[in-house]
């Protein structure tokens, strides 16, 4: 799944888009995808300018939103009604390594459990196959207009 079709189903825009490509999709089981770290990312020039880190908390965003994209993709749901995502919490989140310029953040979610439209999804981000960070995350997906 190319960022194009991404843009699709993620109300996400520039540059909160955290996911560039999505390379493996098993509905109801997991997801895994990347995103391209570029120094010229926003919010490099303030975190930190002479030692550039990936806030943590944007690391988080990127495993919360393909674990967006797999519970869509999960529950295409038809209808008259578009679909949204939305993020209602996290457990057990741990940062292991920096992200830094350069790297590519490989992301996977994996369905832990799912009640109706809420999700329970374990998600990881790994550089070079190092544990960058983990966490346990809930979503639900519903209608766009809730």
């Amino acid at each position: 799944m190319e960022v194009r079709e991404i843009l699709t189903i993620l109300p996400h825009r520039y540059p909160m888009v955290m996911v560039d490509r999505v390379t493996e999709l098993v509905p109801g089981e997991r997801i895994a995808g990347h995103k391209c770290v570029a120094y010229n990312e926003p919010w490099f020039q303030g975190h930190f300018p002479a030692h550039p880190i990936m806030p943590g908390v944007l690391i988080v965003e990127s495993m919360v939103q393909i674990g967006g994209l797999l519970a869509h993709a999960s529950d295409p749901a038809p209808g008259p009604k578009p679909k949204v995502v939305l993020f209602l919490g996290i457990d057990k989140a741990r940062f292991r390594r920096p992200v830094v310029p350069g790297d590519r953040l490989d992301l996977s979610a994996t369905a832990l459990q799912r009640r109706g439209p809420v999700w329970k999804l374990r998600g990881e981000a790994r550089v070079d196959g190092n544990l960058c960070a983990e966490a346990e995350m809930l979503a639900q997906v519903a209608d766009a207009s809730a």
